[in-house]
């Protein structure tokens, strides 16, 4: 590829980002899409504007302007640490990548510009390959340059990783001590409770722990296994609620929607006029579910302490000779609970986890066949023998840049687009007890699956001959990183135009919200349904983190070899800065917290793509025959493991365990200011599974109120709180208070 091919595959895409950032400027004006650009702040209270005047019709920049302004003290009070962690992901980013790009692009680029190995053409018509370090001549003097750089990136690296870290953990400790009515604290769950034929589980679980825990034991609630009878309960709760509210509202005899296909009425079904039928036909399912959920209690239990230093204490020990029964762990939030996992019995637990790393592992070997037909794609003369009816087309230039440059990429996130969903199906099928531990592994999954087939595989899969070939001149390990230096810089450009369609363009995708954006076009206009109430989404961070990871990674291991790869990736991340923060002030709701426990994943991951760097590095310094660049890098890769593990023992052990002195100062602090009662009352409340003692906890049913009223623009609303932090009954979850007035 040549600069010309490069600015074509970079033209489409700016100009993708520029259409799309107009269009999304002015959809978010329209009331008719407020649901779809605004959904977090119509689930708080904030009210659209109907008024019709030319601005609405006009692209503006205003979005970037309030995603700047935005702090992330406001972010943290009003959406959550979780949020702040993803943001602060980003920042680092910039900062790091910023100093790569100065460092590399004023140090490293004209070196390898001036290595005179390949031959020189017209500036637009250069290879790519003249600007890495493929142009650079064995025993060159120069290549001091490329070992400064990378102990510029590495202790900048480092230094911004230690901040970063201390920072957070300081976050996490607050987001700890300022949570005083969060039920979790002092829920223990209890699991592999063992069989007696002589009473039940729930005799079994309050004999002992009243043996055993007398002076702290409060009580318990028991897990029954439901399955549909308690989707039915639930989804009858929700069209309840939904059909009161708009009964209410209306006040006129039931509507019928108009279908866009043909005009005739819908009448499927009519809106409830009468609370007491409703409650009537709820009251008798939730009693008949009552009764087929005795008949299905589960070896697992919630177990409430009167302290939270009890429950803590209670989760991190032994409770029996056989560590395979009594198992207990602390409780996630009431909302973060994933019930459909908590009547897994855990002796199957280990199995399932097996069995889900051979699924994993069976499908990174299936998806070899996307990613050796996108490689075939990127060299014209294979594509000319696979295919020979492409023989002519390939002739022009501009469609053999486009066939070369554009496709492969493009191709490659269509069939990425299968991974999250098929991992999160199998980390749910883990077991994982609750909604953020599925998340965390789906997300370590999928950074695994897109480093291995984005990064390895497309780095030694031409074909899946040219692969296996590649790998049978590894004789030994050390044969890793000069393979990596060599083939690394080959791939320049299939690494540049992936920045561009999965960054730049998914981007922009993430920012118009296409599938809500259908589905909201089709309720509208085809079924005409204006009072349609839709759950709002919460943040894919196991999608998102691993993205952020990915580009990350290759930014490291590309610095010091493909330095014209930079200035790409700084866009992305300045562009993700923007738009990130503009979906999580506007877009998704905050359901549960997990108070920041996917950092260290995070740290793990910037380390290893540290290391991975320097030991390319290394392999760069042997192939151009540098014996004093490799005996200096050496000392760098020492230097990196021994600061991971400092941050290992200083930071990490606050993320993995709660602090005892911290609790016990809360406990003490509830204790003087009479708050205790409070707290133990509230608590089967917050973990009861039946819907019909709690409060229906959806934020679906909240849009059709907003629909009619016109107050202000969104534009100049602020932040507000979550619709599960406005209540302090911890059945819908809360922790921050109510929200603030719009």
């Amino acid at each position: 590829m040549d600069l010309n091919a490069l600015g074509t595959s970079a033209g489409i895409n700016i100009g993708v980002c520029v259409g799309v950032f107009s269009l999304y400027s002015i959809l978010r004006k329209q009331p008719s899409q407020a649901r779809v650009y605004f959904g977090r702040r119509l689930s708080i209270g904030a009210r659209k504007s109907n008024a019709l005047c030319l601005d609405r019709f006009v692209p503006s920049a205003s979005w970037i302007v309030k995603a700047w302004k935005t702090t992330d003290e406001e972010i943290l009070n009003n959406v959550g640490l979780d949020s702040v962690v993803f943001v602060r992901i980003i920042v680092f980013s910039l900062r790091i990548f910023s100093i790569a790009a100065v460092t590399c692009i004023l140090i490293v680029l004209p070196v390898n510009y001036q290595g005179n190995v390949l031959d020189h053409k017209d500036l637009p018509y250069e290879t790519l390959e003249v600007f890495t370090i493929l142009n650079v001549r064995q025993g060159s003097k120069w290549l001091w340059t490329h070992c400064l750089a990378l102990y510029i990136i590495t202790f900048s690296a480092c230094v911004l990783l230690y901040i970063e870290y201390k920072s957070i953990t300081k976050m996490r400790l607050a987001h700890i001590t300022g949570s005083h009515l969060n039920p979790s604290q002092f829920t223990v769950v209890v699991r592999a409770i063992p069989w007696s034929q002589e009473e039940t589980y729930s005799d079994s679980v309050r004999k002992f722990f009243m043996r055993n825990y007398e002076s702290s034991y409060l009580s318990h609630q028991m897990v029954y296994r439901s399955g549909k009878v308690q989707k039915l309960m639930s989804n009858a709760g929700k069209m309840c609620k939904i059909l009161k509210d708009v009964s209410i509202e209306q006040n006129h005899k039931p509507g019928l929607y108009h279908c866009g296909f043909c005009g005739a009425n819908s009448d499927s079904f009519q809106i409830l006029s009468h609370e007491s039928e409703s409650s009537r036909g709820k009251s008798s399912l939730v009693d008949n579910g009552g009764v087929e959920l005795k008949r299905k209690v589960c070896a697992a239990a919630f177990v409430f302490f009167k302290t939270r230093y009890a429950a803590l204490a209670t989760s991190q020990v032994l409770h029996s000779s056989n560590p395979m029964s009594w198992v207990t762990q602390l409780a996630p939030e009431p909302k973060d609970v994933y019930w459909s996992n908590l009547w897994i019995p855990y002796g199957q637990l280990w199995i399932r986890k097996i069995a889900t790393l051979l699924a994993s592992i069976a499908f990174m070997l299936v998806f070899l066949i996307p990613v050796t037909v996108v490689q075939g794609m990127t060299h014209a003369d294979k594509l000319q023998k696979a295919l020979p009816f492409l023989k002519g087309p390939l002739k022009k230039k501009f469609i053999s840049q486009v066939m070369t440059g554009y496709l492969p990429s493009v191709v490659l996130i269509l069939a990425l687009y299968t991974v999250p969903p098929i991992m999160m199906l199998l980390s749910a099928l883990e077991g994982s007890i609750s909604r953020s531990g599925r998340k965390k592994s789906a997300c370590f999954k999928i950074l695994y699956f897109t480093v291995w087939n984005v990064f390895v595989m497309n780095i030694f899969a031409g074909t899946v001959i040219d692969s296996f070939s590649v790998f049978k001149k590894l004789d030994s390990v050390k044969d890793l990183p000069p393979q990596l230096a060599s083939a690394i810089p080959a791939q320049a450009k299939f690494f540049m135009t992936y920045v561009f369609t999965s960054g730049w363009a998914s981007l922009a995708c993430e920012l118009l919200q296409l599938y809500p954006l259908l589905c909201n076009f089709i309720r509208r206009y085809i079924f005409r349904m204006k009072d349609w109430a839709i759950d709002t989404m919460s943040f894919p961070y196991h999608t998102e983190i691993p993205r952020l990871l990915l580009f990350g990674f290759i930014g490291f291991t590309c610095s010091i070899l493909v330095p014209l790869i930079l200035p790409f990736l700084l866009i992305y991340f300045t562009l993700a800065y923007f738009i990130y923060r503009n979906q999580i002030i506007n877009v998704y709701i905050t359901k549960y917290q997990s108070g920041g426990h996917l950092w260290p994943m995070v740290h793990n991951t910037i380390i290893f793509s540290l290391i991975m760097m320097q030991i390319i590095a290394l392999g760069v310094f042997g192939l151009r025959k540098s014996p004093v660049s490799s005996g200096f890098t050496f000392p760098l890769v020492i230097f990196t493991l021994l600061f991971n593990q400092y941050c290992q023992q200083r930071f990490h052990p606050v993320f993995k365990n709660h602090v005892a002195e911290i609790l016990i100062e809360m406990d003490r602090e509830d204790e003087k200011y009479g708050r205790t009662e409070e707290i133990h009352q509230q608590l089967h409340a917050a973990y009861c599974q039946s819907p019909s003692t709690s409060p229906d906890t959806s934020v679906a049913g909240s849009y059709h109120h907003q629909e009619e009223e016109s107050i202000q623009d969104q534009e100049n609303v602020t932040p507000g709180k979550e619709p599960s932090q406005v209540s302090l009954n911890w059945s819908v979850a809360s922790t921050f208070g109510a929200p603030e007035p719009i």
